[in-house]
């Protein structure tokens, strides 16, 4: 039995060498379905793990409250008195000290004005805030240090600037050290930090960026800019009061999330007339992006699949066309002796090969493909150790199933017709 099966494999492999062109394009279909299969995984897992990776980023621990401009003010005409809306110090009163599962709670307010230095003049994203701000946030410090503990309540004028702030007002210099205007006053910079992740509801205003920022203490923003907030757009004037922007609560672990969502959106349901303010739960925000993930990978890998299927049909069609050709030496090796089993394993070997060597060949195409796109695409790729595997065994199945009717229908000919066939 072994030396039969090693025969069926020598005559198989010596068949398809006959013709290595006919081969090599069969082995094509496989070869561009294993590497679509690895590349298009690769490429899916790299973009969710970066998406899930600023989610986390955020703050997986972190339910951020902030107000928002309710709709009736923003397609009101211009106003000469000031529409008073979002999160109140009530609120954040109220958060800090009634919600248990609360740890750290973090005040955030907007400061809209012009900032200076020299001759540049640009409109970043003013924060006052207090020196926990980057405990609870994550945010990095790329030189220098943070707003210090000392900086709130001595009421500094100190700033630590965003890296696209420092790269647009000093361009070849040391920002440390440097003193901007903001609005009327001088701030000392002392910390640069790096951007942060934008929330997809961003929405700057005009000339700004979410990933341009300057943090200033939250005593000295409120000593100097007060609440109110004066617009003016073509003509008009628009004045908005809002005494916090953003209340940042950090749980005590990720199982309180949920409580102190549920509690923050009762809390303020009750205590706010106007739709004036939105709940972001990165935690949520992770959740659903698993899912996303998941659902973007099952239909790039059926995608991918279809590749192979059509490789498979490929495989078949040529294999068909060979047991015709093929149709005398059938016949003859029948007539010397050969079993039917003989005939179906030597075309079932021949199909496995053409599989085999196009899954294998698929696998090296589809581990370089992420990786160029990775390297001039600049995007993140993640090659996963299941996804060769995956891609590798379902050629081989497919290379099994599309070539057992051709092995069935050449070990079926009858010998003598077969003798006869010209």
């Amino acid at each position: 039995m072994h030396s039969a099966f090693t025969r069926s494999i020598r005559l198989g492999v010596k068949s398809l060498l006959l013709h290595k062109l006919r081969s090599l394009l069969t082995t094509l279909g496989i070869l561009f379905g294993v590497s679509s299969v690895i590349a298009m995984l690769a490429i899916g897992e790299g973009a969710s793990e970066e998406a899930q990776e600023q989610i986390r980023r955020l703050g997986s621990q972190n339910v951020i409250l902030r107000s928002v401009k309710p709709l009736e003010d923003k397609v009101s005409g211009p106003s000469y008195s000031a529409n008073a809306y979002g999160l109140t110090w009530q609120d954040f009163e109220r958060a800090s000290e009634t919600f248990p599962w609360v740890e750290n709670s973090i005040p955030v307010k907007n400061i809209v004005q012009e900032v200076r230095f020299e001759d540049k003049v640009i409109n970043p994203r003013i924060l006052a805030t207090t020196w926990e701000y980057q405990n609870v946030t994550g945010r990095i410090v790329h030189r220098g240090r943070f707003i210090s503990q000392a900086d709130d309540d001595l009421v500094s004028n100190v700033c630590v600037i965003g890296y696209e702030v420092s790269r647009l007002l000093f361009p070849g210099l040391e920002s440390i050290g440097q003193k901007i205007k903001i609005g009327p006053e001088y701030f000392k910079v002392v910390g640069v930090i790096l951007p942060r992740v934008p929330l997809s509801d961003d929405l700057p205003e005009v000339d700004t960026s979410v990933t341009s920022e300057i943090l200033i203490p939250l005593t000295t923003g409120r000593r100097w800019f007060g609440d109110m907030t004066i617009k003016i757009r073509s003509g008009s004037r628009e004045m908005e009061q809002v005494e916090l922007n953003e209340i940042v609560l950090s749980a005590r672990s990720p199982s309180h999330v949920s409580y102190i969502a549920a509690a923050s959106r009762e809390m303020l349901a009750r205590n706010h007339k106007q739709n004036d303010y939105e709940i972001v739960v990165p935690l949520e925000l992770l959740a659903r992006a698993e899912e996303t993930k998941r659902i973007f990978n099952i239909v790039l890998g059926c995608i991918a699949c279809i590749s192979l299927l059509v490789g498979g049909i490929g495989i078949m069609n040529v294999m068909l066309a060979t047991v015709t050709e093929r149709t005398r030496e059938i016949g003859i090796r029948r007539a010397l002796g050969a079993r039917r089993y003989h005939i179906m394993l030597q075309f079932l070997v021949e199909t496995v090969v053409l599989s085999v060597g196009g899954g294998i060949l698929g696998i090296l195409l589809g581990v370089s493909i992420p990786a160029f796109v990775e390297y001039f695409a600049d995007m993140r790729t993640i090659v996963t150790f299941s996804a060769p595997i995956l891609a590798f065994g379902i050629s081989v199945s497919i290379g099994l199933v599309f070539g057992l009717y051709p092995a069935w229908q050449a070990a079926n000919l009858d010998p003598v017709e077969a003798l006869r066939h010209e």
